[in-house]
């Protein structure tokens, strides 16, 4: 942030420290008692300009009390089976931890389909996990390595990506948006791994919708990226990342908890539900859902519950939308035009 980065942490603590009451509550939240660490997020979102950081974290604050984000661990998407089903289209996990204690997160963009439940649900989900990362999984690893941590590892897996993937692209944006503007600098890198040859047409619809700083951490990497993630911890690769070579069927336990509460439904995804970090059976999303029905203080009921879930407004201006209609068209048209050639 420069040389006077000093300064325009005490110019941006001052700002925050004039804010109204119910914004400095739902800060707690953010910050964990890590006020300095927080406000060096936003402030490298904005580029060292303390204005711009200072509305940016005022607006995120509006957004949680206008959302009631503080409360959303409280609301659990019941019934269960309705919720295995978002985690079975929706694919996220925790796989582990690298050797310097930062969780890694699996994601399956490739085979999530996003097609169990409407996309409120999905957002409310993504900002559920979000939040249990920052309450709940960040806090942890700060108190067992005796060090503050604030950041993952993102692992974005690409094996079964399909065109039809670009349907969900409003989506993708919202979520996108709801990380840009209310959880800036969270993650380290992201790694891509298993890209298959229509990544390059969907990564041009795609790259022009992140911001810069997130495009700087994107590492595309070889294959299943085994050898260059093994840098981080075998322990804390994922299920996909460790299909070949010795020890590929070794049984993943990275989450340190112990667990109880089952939610499973006995009819799990995965048959090793200690390995595929995606499914409600493994321990991560075991203590999640169980997190989240403590703190809702319910029990669950026959039908779905009406919560109104989370969801945020993405405008776009119709040259946006323009733009993105034509660079999607013109790459679909490039894919049709090199499968024909193909026969």
């Amino acid at each position: 942030m420069g040389l006077d980065s000093h300064e325009a942490i005490n110019q941006f603590k001052k700002l925050m420290d004039q804010v109204e009451e119910p914004l400095k509550r739902t800060f707690k939240n953010v910050h964990q008692g890590y006020v300095i660490e927080t406000l060096e997020r936003f402030l490298k979102a904005r580029e060292g300009n303390v204005s711009k950081a200072h509305k940016m974290l005022v607006d995120s604050l509006h957004w949680r009390l206008e959302n009631d984000i503080d409360n959303i661990l409280a609301k659990p998407i019941l019934p269960i089976n309705f919720y295995r089903g978002v985690r079975d289209s929706q694919l996220i996990g925790l796989s582990g931890y690298t050797k310097e204690g930062l969780p890694v997160f699996a994601i399956g963009a490739g085979l999530s389909t996003f097609d169990k439940a409407s996309v409120h649900y999905y957002v409310q989900s993504h900002i559920q996990i979000n939040e249990y990362r920052d309450r709940v999984i960040l806090p942890e690893a700060t108190k067992r390595h005796g060090k503050y941590i604030g950041k993952c590892v993102k692992v974005l897996d690409m094996s079964g990506l399909k065109l039809s993937a670009l349907n969900q692209i409003k989506l993708l944006q919202t979520i996108s948006t709801v990380d840009d503007l209310n959880y800036p600098e969270k993650t380290v890198t992201y790694y891509i791994v298993n890209v298959p040859y229509i990544f390059s047409a969907c990564w041009k619809v795609v790259k022009p919708l992140l911001q810069e700083r997130t495009k700087l951490k994107v590492r595309v990497l070889q294959g299943g990226g085994r050898d260059e993630l093994l840098k981080m911890d075998y322990s804390a690769l994922p299920h996909f990342c460790r299909r070949d070579g010795s020890g590929s069927g070794s049984v993943l336990r990275s989450w340190s908890g112990s667990w109880s509460g089952s939610v499973s439904s006995g009819s799990g995804s995965s048959t090793n539900s200690d390995d595929d970090c995606y499914s409600l059976d493994h321990p991560f999303h075991q203590e999640l859902y169980r997190y989240m029905k403590q703190q809702s203080g319910t029990h669950e009921p026959l039908e779905p519950a009406k919560q109104g879930s989370v969801h945020v407004e993405v405008p776009l201006s119709n040259t946006e939308n323009a733009d993105l209609h034509t660079t999607l068209e013109s790459e679909l048209m490039k894919l049709r035009l090199h499968n024909t050639r193909s026969f």
